[in-house]
């Protein structure tokens, strides 16, 4: 069974069945820990997991707010949820993939290449194969390697950052420091572009074609330096990842912090709609 980056409804309701395949469900929202799972248990894609992004797909503690976890705590979470190395897994939130990504990206650094998001998420999908019944998988073995794509830290990110591309991928009043809502500063790191993900969706919440996206990161991009994309927290940064290689660009490198561990640690700060310079 191949796929890519993005799977279609269509593609996903004539597979559903396919005892090779697993759908997760990960919805969350900011600020609502509880809202994610209530949904879950209320209406899911039939035979689909549930993955927390704070419980499952994060840190209990490290830089940022999701730090990432452990590859060996999240083997442990992939296993519980009856994923195997050769299990095509295909990722789904409410929100134009904006949280799926975080368990693409998460799966692509184990090695694990059958792994796609939903394109258009629930907005694109059937009512009549939604189900309220948990869904509980035999606990299935699962050992990988981590570190197939790319990320960097705080430290590394200084010291290269006059050197490569920043994309953020915030809502664009947040990269101008205009609104804050969770961070304890208000702005952008120096250097960077604001990129936000919604502009990698078509008004369906679908992704645009790749000849578009290709063109928005062309526009973005251009210099031809290396890319590295951040967000609030490292998990809608990898949204910007995924658009990347839908348009078939090489993959940029995630900073997982994001703009959490920045603004904490007393980062430089810019604000306003232009991606100000380093600080001398």
């Amino acid at each position: 069974m191949e796929f890519g980056p993005l799977v279609g409804a269509g593609w996903l309701a004539a597979h559903l069945d396919h005892e090779g395949l697993r759908v997760v469900d990960c919805r969350w929202y900011l600020g609502e820990p509880d809202r994610g799972p209530t949904a879950y248990r209320a209406s899911h894609i039939r035979g689909a997991v549930y993955m927390d992004l704070d419980r499952d797909l994060s840190a209990p503690a490290g830089p940022g707010r999701h730090p990432l976890p452990d590859p060996a705590d999240f083997m442990v979470t992939l296993s519980r949820n009856g994923i195997a190395p050769g299990t095509a897994v295909v990722a789904y939130d409410d929100r134009g993939g904006a949280v799926a990504a975080r368990l693409w990206w998460m799966l692509r650094d184990l090695g694990h290449e059958k792994v796609a998001v939903l394109d258009g998420g629930l907005a694109r999908w059937q009512p009549e194969l939604m189900d309220s019944m948990p869904v509980a998988p035999a606990a299935i073995g699962y050992e990988a390697t981590p570190g197939h794509m790319p990320r960097m830290d705080r430290e590394e990110l200084m010291a290269a950052l006059e050197t490569v591309t920043l994309l953020d991928a915030r809502a664009a009043e947040r990269y101008r420091g205009e609104s804050e809502p969770i961070d304890p500063v208000a702005g952008h790191i120096p250097t960077a572009h604001s990129a936000p993900l919604t502009d990698n969706l078509e008004a369906d919440e679908r992704f645009k074609s790749p000849d578009l996206l290709a063109a928005r990161f062309a526009e973005l991009v251009g210099d031809g330096r290396a890319v590295v994309s951040y967000c609030g927290s490292g998990v809608t940064a990898c949204h910007n990842i995924l658009a990347m290689e839908i348009a078939g660009i090489a993959t940029p490198t995630l900073y997982p912090g994001s703009w959490s561990d920045w603004s904490t640690a007393g980062g430089p700060v810019a604000v306003g709609p232009d991606p100000g310079g380093w600080p001398v």
